[in-house]
């Protein structure tokens, strides 16, 4: 099942807080708007087109529990998904559907004795499952819950 665009970063950021709400979250969100404050500020300004358009925005929402959350939400359709000190790359696109996963319990560690090594799955429904190595020292109690 294709996700709703999420064409603007502006738009991710209500997708966010509308499904943080819904699994009874609170949501902090920081804004980083304009040439000089982002770090993807890779967007012309000239052209003649509609210049809010060009104007990069970028934004963290932090969602604090178990596990703790963050989400930074880039110009260019790129969101970085932190669960609980692991990072995910989603497309901007997939985040709510991702954040949905977690708090869904559709997650699981996948542990390897020889070589050690942990793997964090996160399961989306309709895409593929979304994979990050896990360095062992670093297990959270909600992690260590997880492990299969």
């Amino acid at each position: 099942m294709p996700h709703p665009p999420l064409p603007s970063t502006q738009s991710a950021v209500f997708a966010i807080e509308a499904m943080a709400a819904r699994h009874g979250r609170a949501v902090s969100t920081d804004h980083d708007i304009g040439h000089d404050r982002t770090f993807a500020g890779l967007v012309g300004t000239g052209g003649g087109g509609d210049e809010l358009a060009a104007i990069p925005h970028e934004a963290l929402v932090e969602i604090p529990g178990r596990p703790g959350i963050t989400v930074r939400l880039f110009v260019h359709d790129e969101a970085v998904v932190t669960v609980d000190h692991i990072a995910f790359d989603v497309p901007r696109d997939s985040v709510p559907a991702f954040l949905n996963s977690v708090w869904s319990d559709l997650v699981h560690l996948k542990r390897r004795a020889f070589p050690p090594a942990c793997t964090m799955i996160v399961t989306v429904p309709g895409e593929p499952a979304y994979r990050e190595a896990v360095t062992l020292p670093v297990l959270t109690p909600w992690l260590a819950g997880k492990i299969r």
